[in-house]
């Protein structure tokens, strides 16, 4: 069979949509059972678009207007306790309002899956974009993944509910998108058939774990030291079984849509010969890769890695991969007050990586893009030419703001 005539059995069409349309899409194709919606930007269109998707027809779920944060994903928590697929997402402080709830999506291992519009916490009052809100779930059970384009937002999504829910693994999923640079930026976008996306994905089942009159179980006892330890293990090898579930998730995807993720964790660019690289998340990719074509041509041997999937951390991959380049600059949209060498949290989790090197690549970190500003391709170019000079010098550990006025 022709390519063209594949594609157009797997994809219904082709739209202009933005990051939070495309997630919609990717819900509407997953056939989500229940969504709780209460919003707050940049995250408020999913549920906008999801609302007119049903009021369309095209699209039937039961959709319940919350009335905080707090109660939207304790609703998604109790309808995946009883066999339904639940959507819910936030953003910023929005995020952290429902966090009672979000822990224990993840202690119970209750597989939601949730968008999270990445935006800065207030105070002071900020709608642009920082990863801590989504960074805040990375130690409590929760798998987390970034995607970077409005297509890759739509596949994520639709792979996050094939992780979240495998019974090997039985986990909360957050796709984090990067507020206003995708959440409503415009990207040609392929939209998969139903048809092809239930040969995806497989319908929802918590098997014996789902709360039912004619199956009468105990969920989130109070165990104290009893228990505790042996429940914390039993997550714990839940998100070491993740990494394999992945792998065969995005294999089945690349075989079902025709598409090309070689590396499910991280993307490389440019990188063959590099001796330096940055390395970031989200949209950090797009000035990236213009000023690594800029060194390029005057014979600058850089590259980029773009870091997909936080949780479960690709520790053997990376180090493999990051073993290769004499110098990497870490760019984080984050904060971590007080942390090692006042870095931040991407910076520390891939020294951490790297430590059981014999030889340890340059490492050095650039805070910059918080709030929302824009991380220029001009700045890009400053943090590879510092990368690049670490390089010769010992600087492992340098901690560099991009562009804060004096």
């Amino acid at each position: 069979m022709a390519r063209e005539s594949i594609l157009e059995s797997v994809y219904e069409k082709e739209e202009l949509l933005t990051g939070c349309q495309a997630v919609s899409h990717a819900v509407r194709l997953a056939d989500v059972d229940v969504i709780a919606a209460y919003p707050i930007r940049p995250y408020t269109e999913v549920m906008d678009y999801i609302s007119k998707l049903i009021a369309d027809g095209k699209f039937d779920a039961e959709y319940i207007v919350a009335d905080s944060e707090h109660s939207q994903f304790e609703i998604v928590k109790h309808a995946a306790s009883v066999g339904a697929r639940g959507f819910a997402g936030s953003s910023g402080t929005g995020w952290m309002y429902g966090f009672e709830a979000i822990v224990v999506t993840a202690t119970d291992r209750l597989p939601v899956v949730a968008m999270v519009g990445n935006r800065a916490l207030d105070d002071p009052g900020a709608f642009g974009v920082e990863h801590n809100d989504a960074l805040s779930v990375r130690d409590l059970g929760w798998l987390l993944v970034w995607a970077a384009t409005a297509q890759e937002a739509l596949d994520t999504t639709l792979i996050a509910y094939r992780v979240a829910e495998d019974p090997k693994v039985s986990m909360p999923c957050a796709v984090a998108l990067d507020g206003a640079f995708l959440t409503h930026s415009q990207h040609i976008v392929k939209v998969p058939t139903i048809q092809a996306a239930k040969r995806f994905l497989p319908p929802y089942n918590l098997g014996k774990r789902r709360l039912h009159p004619d199956n009468p179980i105990s969920i989130a006892p109070q165990v104290n030291e009893d228990w505790l330890m042996e429940i914390r293990r039993q997550n714990f090898e839940a998100i070491k079984r993740a990494k394999g579930v992945i792998y065969q998730a995005y294999k089945e995807y690349n075989e079902v849509f025709k598409t090309n993720y070689e590396q499910p964790f991280f993307e490389e660019f440019m990188t063959e010969d590099a001796e330096a690289v940055l390395l970031g998340l989200g949209t950090i990719v797009m000035p990236a890769k213009a000023a690594v074509r800029r060194l390029r041509e005057k014979g600058k041997k850089v590259g980029f890695v773009r870091l997909r999937w936080f949780r479960p951390f690709p520790t053997e991959e990376l180090r493999s991969c990051l073993s290769r380049f004499k110098g990497i600059g870490v760019v984080d949209r984050d904060v971590s007050y007080g942390s090692p060498d006042l870095g931040g949290v991407v910076f520390n989790e891939v020294r951490s990586c790297l430590y059981p090197l014999a030889e340890h690549p340059s490492v050095v970190n650039f805070i910059a893009g918080l709030g929302g500003r824009e991380i220029s391709i001009e700045d890009a170019v400053m943090m590879y030419e510092e990368t690049l000079k670490a390089m010769k010098e010992p600087s492992n550990g340098r901690v560099t703001w991009v562009g804060v006025r004096e």
